[in-house]
């Protein structure tokens, strides 16, 4: 980072030098000796220890997505899903039914898995397409039911803590000391406002205020 190491040094006690004496080395010895056990000082109990949690957060990050890949890999684009033959088809798709056996009241059955997919390589457009696309083009066929909860796996598996970390930042915007009595009712509603932005970009809002006025007004009858 081009930053020039800097560590401070005690102050020098100074004392009394008689007119024999000459110690300008001895001094320069112990001064030398100071800065360097500062300076081991610092690489064993800071640097090092900085450098091991990098390396093992960096570590453990590439091997989740080394198993995340070799879980979905087949999945991730038109490409890769029609590079596979009937055997190869078939191993991934052991692969991820032996993971994801059970993943919501209709099981992803191995057989028609397969032959989804097989189909589903023959009737993909002639271009590339990432696994958004492709998951938009099964849910507009609507026969594609197993492919169709891969799909859905698949893009809501959360490989990384970058979601959450977005979530605490956006917190710390809302929930600052002038707001410490809000709900928590209200808090999840404000924070899920902000993170889904774009979404709600796109909502009429004078139709939501419509509605909830409507419901919410007060019929008085006065005498």
């Amino acid at each position: 980072m081009d930053i020039e190491p800097r560590f401070l040094t005690k102050r020098r006690v100074m004392r009394k030098i008689h007119f024999d004496e000459n110690n300008d080395d001895e001094e320069n010895v112990i001064n030398a000796e100071a800065q360097a056990a500062e300076e081991e000082s610092f690489r064993v109990k800071y640097f090092l220890v900085m450098i091991d949690v990098a390396i093992a957060s960096l570590t453990k990050r590439f091997e989740d997505l080394k198993s995340f890949e070799s879980i979905f890999g087949f999945l991730f684009n038109s490409e890769k899903l029609k590079s596979l033959d009937d055997k190869e088809l078939r191993e991934c798709c052991t692969k991820f039914s032996n993971t994801y056996s059970h993943v919501s009241s209709s099981d992803v059955n191995l057989d028609d898995f397969c032959s989804e997919l097989r189909v589903l390589q023959m009737t993909l457009p002639n271009r590339l397409m990432s696994a958004d696309e492709i998951f938009d083009f099964v849910r507009a066929a609507d026969c594609y039911q197993n492919v169709s909860i891969a799909y859905r796996i698949l893009l809501t598996v959360t490989v990384t803590v970058a979601s959450a970390e977005r979530s605490f930042s956006k917190l710390k915007l809302l929930k600052n000391y002038l707001r410490s009595t809000m709900s928590q009712e209200r808090l999840n509603g404000l924070v899920m406002c902000c993170i889904e932005k774009d979404m709600l970009d796109n909502i009429d809002l004078d139709t939501i205020i419509s509605d909830f006025a409507s419901k919410n007004a007060r019929r008085c009858r006065f005498s």
